[in-house]
């Protein structure tokens, strides 16, 4: 036991102290690193100096920017500024909701005739235009009024055929064969049917059996109402079966084409509202129905075209006037808009203005009624909508065509 103690205090004597360079070189770790003073510019955050002076791209003072230690080094999308560089930046933040929103959005446009309601007066049999009773465009017409008087020998010719028929049937009245009778009483059916596929209404086939004479002028009548646009022909011209003398349009509903940018084609749909205002009547506002959205872009001025039906019985809307339109979109998740009037309803693809509350077929053109959510709509039911998630339009910095959106860290 003495040996074993004897031994351990020759080993404890001979051990070496511990040099004044280790304790120094150990004492030297324990030290925090100097700390650096790092300058930047409020206006390009991304430059980083060591030293104070000017900003490389805009020649600013350059600011000093705080660190925190304990923070990790940040990286090419977080941004570390100081509350004083925050100031002169001018960065605020909101919060971010899920809510419903709704979207206004601003559109130009004109005033156009409605296609559906366009009529061409034509002639139906050569002839010579010996008089035209409307001789100049903008004329309004009511249906039936009559329009040009034609002289034409093929209608001489089939006013003679009727009136020989219809002697032929007197001719063989007594007659004690039912077969004679049948033939004449058809060919007087043939004849007047002749009549009225060249544009003789029954009251003039009528007047024609009626005094058995030939009439060497025929009337064309106005087969609608509306207002003379075109005007193609000329008294004492010689026409074809088809040649075009009138244009009438029917302005008791017109057209509105708007430009809308691509950008706002995700707030649009077939059969919403629309409200616009034109200069010639300020402070009234006009309401039509969005029924057809142009499927191809106009690759110039960026933009589609979109059609509203409006209704115009007083005719106050004139072809050709600027328009300034909005259109209300509130928007649910899943970019569904939501419109109380149309939300569980059937609609037709061609009529916007035909409205069901079952499946069917449409009113005016017979096609297949469709669902509203097939075309974009929110469903009847709103708690089981999904609110999107909504932030300021401001906090978006769109660079091309990606968007990046900084989130404040808390502290």
């Amino acid at each position: 036991m003495g040996a074993v103690l004897a031994a351990f205090l020759v080993g404890y004597l001979l051990k070496p102290a511990p040099s004044a360079q280790h304790e120094q070189g150990h004492s030297t770790e324990q030290q925090a690193p100097e700390k650096k003073q790092v300058w930047t510019c409020s206006m390009h955050p991304q430059i980083k100096l060591p030293k104070k002076g000017l900003c490389p791209i805009c020649n600013m003072d350059l600011i000093p920017l705080e660190t925190d230690d304990s923070s990790m080094p940040t990286s090419i999308r977080q941004l570390t500024v100081s509350e004083n560089a925050r100031q002169l930046m001018d960065i605020e933040t909101a919060p971010v909701e899920r809510k419903f929103v709704t979207a206004t959005l601003r559109m130009v446009g004109k005033v156009d005739y409605d296609e559906t309601n366009l009529a061409s007066i034509t002639a139906w049999v050569p002839g010579r235009l010996d008089r035209l009773f409307v001789d100049y465009t903008g004329v309004p017409v009511k249906k039936g009024d009559h329009l040009v008087s034609l002289y034409s020998p093929d209608l001489l010719s089939a006013q003679e055929e009727l009136i020989q028929a219809l002697k032929g049937v007197q001719d063989v009245q007594n007659s004690e064969s039912a077969l004679m009778r049948d033939i004449t009483q058809s060919t007087v059916e043939a004849a007047r049917d002749r009549l009225r596929l060249w544009g003789l209404t029954d009251e003039q086939v009528a007047a024609i059996e009626k005094s058995g004479k030939v009439e060497d002028h025929v009337t064309i009548y106005a087969p609608t109402g509306g207002i003379v646009i075109h005007k193609n022909a000329f008294e004492g011209e010689y026409v074809k079966t088809g040649t075009k003398i009138y244009t009438i349009a029917d302005l008791s509903q017109v057209w509105v084409y708007l430009d809308a940018y691509e950008s706002d084609l995700q707030w649009l749909r077939y059969g919403q509202q629309v409200e616009f205002t034109t200069i010639a009547y300020p402070g009234q506002v006009f309401k039509g129905t969005i029924a057809f959205i142009d499927p191809v872009l106009n690759d110039k001025t960026r933009t589609i075209k979109i059609r509203v039906n409006v209704p115009n019985s007083d005719g106050q809307l004139k072809p050709k006037m600027f328009v300034k339109a909005t259109v209300q979109s509130q928007v649910a998740g899943g970019g569904r808009i939501m419109d109380a009037d149309l939300a569980g309803q059937w609609v037709c693809p061609m009529h916007p203005e035909i409205i069901k509350a079952e499946s069917g077929k449409c009113d005016i053109c017979q096609m297949p009624l469709v669902q509203t959510e097939s075309l974009g709509y929110a469903s009847d039911d709103p708690s089981h909508l999904e609110k999107p998630l909504v932030i300021p339009v401001t906090a978006a910095l769109v660079t091309g065509t990606r968007a990046i959106v900084y989130v404040e860290v808390p502290d």
